[in-house]
């Protein structure tokens, strides 16, 4: 099919099964959802529509996408204007426009909203009392063996997430024999389908392993190699005796649950899984101060994200605030 024949649809098209095959299954989702934004929502509006030749998706686009994005958030229409760029530049390199991708990366830089940026947030002083809470459920008292199993398993789950930076989907993720216990590390595929070392504590494997020393019997009649058998597995009715991994949603549900247990109903919503991460590399740069180490072990791919959490916390903030205008040699100031 010729360049002059096929249509904005047909491209659209070969450019997502050119991403499905080279990106995760989130990032083909996102993806696609922006594809259908534009063809849905940006191209009516100036005479196009997906059944339009290819050959007439010109740069513009770049310009209609950000007016059809002004009442959404900078970082939303940042997204947007990515994956447009991504567009454009596969339909040059496949030669089905004539695209002068000069022109579209200058029409981005011109256009385009810069996102504020927003300090991390998170209660720090809560997640440490939610981890007191969890240390506390090893010996918490329970009416039967999958109740037990449920504490000991949350409790790992919430000190790991909390000593490791890992990302809920990726904890969730975890096999048995995925974690090195000689060397406290495990070799996983994070974000953006990149392979990393996760460096475990001795208090998350003490954790990790009075977990699995009660599912030792549960593990052993599953019939299939202990290493093959999830980290984090179910504790439900609905699970009978398989040994079947929690889902990123029963990962979201432990923590919500176990921190208004900890903390109060009033707590709800207020720490999310991805908080532990926050704790995590805020532990990092309080306890180092090297921004480097914390980029590192946090695995971010740019070091901007990381500075955003090299920040004083409020305490720091609170007490040296204190120490200036409170204590009794606090300076004044002369009239």
């Amino acid at each position: 099919m010729s360049a002059k024949t096929i249509s904005i649809s047909e491209a659209v098209d070969r450019f997502l099964e050119g991403v499905s095959l080279a990106r995760s299954q989130n990032t083909t989702r996102t993806y696609r959802n922006v594809m259908k934004f534009l063809e849905t929502e940006v191209l009516p509006a100036h005479r196009l529509s997906a059944s339009s030749p290819i050959t007439a998706f010109k740069e513009d686009a770049v310009t209609w996408l950000v007016s059809a994005m002004r009442d959404k958030a900078p970082t939303t229409e940042r997204l947007h204007l990515t994956v447009l760029s991504r567009f454009f530049e596969f339909l040059a390199a496949e030669n089905l426009a004539p695209i002068n991708l000069p022109r579209v990366h200058l029409l981005i830089r011109q256009r385009a909203r810069r996102p504020g940026i927003r300090l991390p947030q998170f209660p720090q002083n809560d997640i440490e009392k939610v981890l007191d809470y969890a240390e506390g459920l090893l010996h918490a008292p329970v009416e039967n063996e999958p109740e037990r199993l449920r504490n000991l398993r949350d409790r790992a789950f919430l000190i790991t997430l909390a000593d490791t930076g890992l990302r809920v989907h990726e904890a969730c993720n975890l096999r048995r024999g995925d974690l090195n216990w000689q060397e406290g590390r495990a070799v996983i595929i994070g974000k953006g389908n990149r392979e990393a070392v996760i460096r475990f504590t001795r208090r998350s494997q003490s954790a990790l392993e009075d977990y699995l020393r009660a599912r030792a019997q549960m593990d052993g009649a599953s019939g299939r190699p202990l290493t093959a058998l999830p980290l984090f597995a179910r504790h439900d009715r609905g699970n009978q005796k398989r040994v079947s991994a929690i889902t990123t949603a029963t990962g979201r549900n432990i923590v919500n649950e176990r921190v208004m247990l900890a903390i109060g109903p009033q707590a709800k919503g207020s720490i999310t899984p991805h908080s532990f991460r926050h704790y995590f590399v805020t532990r990092i740069l309080q306890a180092s101060g090297n921004l480097k180490l914390a980029q590192e072990l946090a695995r971010h791919r740019n070091i901007a994200v990381t500075q955003r959490y090299a920040h004083l916390s409020d305490n720091e903030l609170d007490r040296g605030y204190y120490q200036i205008f409170e204590t009794k040699d606090a300076p004044t100031v002369e009239e």
